[in-house]
């Protein structure tokens, strides 16, 4: 076993720019104001137990249910694309009658561990060892809990319409990110 600083800042990289937490803050914010109390620590638990699991049996669950990569990539990028939608528009057409937390859905599967990032782990898999991708799940899940347990700091200091702005702005950027991982994705299904 050799850990490598190189492939561990390289896939961290790439799991930053997947994950995007930064630009999640706007979306944190109004599911916080919409449910009231996001639990840090077991959002940012378990979307690092669901890459980790997802890093040694995600292929082979997908194989076993009949589903290939690219299918799962397009499914995320559909929902992302929602998402950006929400985003940008301003509506809501996730809708859930009585949300006690947020915590889980949608912030751990899918805003952090969502298709995007589960399908980068595969392809990380493919060139990286296994325990330099897993310390890159860890830094940036380092990371995601920070953001998560200061987003009402984030949210006060940027006001209302701040929040506003970024989350436009992230919103055509995630629409961005689902597109491309459709388009790349989609063509290899038929």
């Amino acid at each position: 076993m050799r850990f490598d600083f190189r492939e561990i800042a390289t896939a961290s990289m790439v799991l930053f720019a997947v994950i995007d937490i930064l630009g999640s803050i706007p979306i944190i914010i109004g599911l916080r104001n919409k449910v009231g109390h996001i639990q840090s620590e077991k959002a940012t638990i378990v979307s690092a137990l669901i890459m980790i699991a997802f890093l040694f049996v995600g292929e082979r669950i997908l194989n076993l249910i009949g589903i290939d990569v690219n299918s799962f990539a397009v499914a995320g990028a559909l929902v992302i694309f929602f998402l950006a939608l929400e985003m940008i528009l301003g509506i809501s057409l996730y809708r859930d009658d009585m949300p006690e937390s947020a915590s889980i859905v949608p912030i751990a599967f899918p805003l952090i561990a969502g298709a995007g990032t589960l399908t980068s782990l595969l392809s990380l898999r493919a060139e990286y060892e296994v325990q330099n991708i897993i310390v890159a799940i860890i830094v940036n899940i380092i990371f995601v809990y920070l953001v998560l347990k200061s987003s009402r700091r984030i949210g006060k200091a940027l006001g209302k319409t701040g929040v506003s702005i970024i989350r436009k702005v992230f919103g055509v950027i995630l629409l961005a990110i689902a597109v491309k991982l459709f388009a790349t994705n989609i063509n290899q299904l038929f």
